[in-house]
């Protein structure tokens, strides 16, 4: 029979070793759960998850499919478009827009619009199949975090699924690499308080984190939000809110002097 000593010190080496085999090119992960319960399962190496395919709508800081309205004085940094309806259902002035503003026919604002159905119609298209991609992914690391109330936490990379409404009412941080992924899974809205702030931290990217919400989603007023919104219906902007990411909607889009910046 094999003794501990002489076990634990040759499981050291062989987990070790199939660290060192992994190539650069190659992103893996331990299974935390594991690692804190020192089971033998903490060996088990797991590939990283990948992120969403947003396609064509990956061009766009906001797209929807019914409209984007707004109160003066906004300031997007992007693209916008909205399809099936009518460009004149696009509020935003060229003004306010640093990026194209497409439509699917001559309406629409003027002089800075520029029609193309085609483009939108893949577009939304993307964007729906992201939102079946990101509302399909299984095996959260979190199930119902917070029961629904993540104020005040500390968000690490992974998996989140909540069966009921989400509310983020006190600032929140969310940590992690540059290359890692986060996807929050929220089967009802998602709302988050005025003046509250999400944060990243560690090099963690908005263009890595995606928010696919059933549900409406509203921003309070001069609330910060990072990250990619993929809306089932609406997405709502209180006055002065801000977003580091990308807005889509498969109703409507609603801001309120209101600053997005694609990342």
């Amino acid at each position: 029979m094999i003794s501990k000593q002489v076990l634990l010190p040759a499981v050291a080496l062989l987990f070790a070793g199939l660290l060192g085999s992994c190539t650069k090119n190659q992103d893996f992960v331990t299974t935390s759960a594991a690692l804190k319960t020192g089971s033998p399962d903490a060996l088990r190496i797991q590939p990283k998850m990948a992120g969403v395919n947003l396609g064509m709508a990956g061009n766009f800081a906001i797209l929807s499919k019914t409209g984007i309205t707004n109160v003066y004085k906004s300031t997007v940094t992007g693209d916008i478009g909205s399809s099936p309806i009518t460009g004149a259902a696009i509020l935003l002035t060229c003004a306010e827009v640093a990026g194209t503003i497409y439509t699917v026919n001559a309406a629409g604002p003027l002089p800075c619009r520029v029609t193309n159905a085609s483009r939108l119609t893949t577009a939304v298209s993307d964007m729906q199949t992201a939102y079946t991609d990101a509302a399909g992914r299984s095996k959260p690391d979190f199930l119902n975090l917070g029961a629904g109330n993540i104020g005040g936490k500390t968000l690490t990379p992974g998996l989140y699924k909540w069966s009921t409404a989400l509310i983020i009412p006190t600032n929140i941080t969310i940590s992690g690499s540059s290359t890692d992924i986060w996807i929050f899974q929220v089967a009802g809205t998602l709302t988050m308080s005025s003046d509250v702030r999400i944060t990243l931290q560690g090099g963690a990217l908005a263009k890595n984190i995606y928010w696919q919400t059933a549900g409406s989603v509203t921003l309070g007023t001069t609330s910060h939000f990072e990250g990619i919104i993929l809306g089932q219906t609406g997405i709502n902007m209180q006055t002065g809110a801000t977003i580091n990411g990308r807005m889509m909607a498969q109703t409507a889009v609603t801001l309120q002097k209101n600053t997005v910046t694609k990342p």
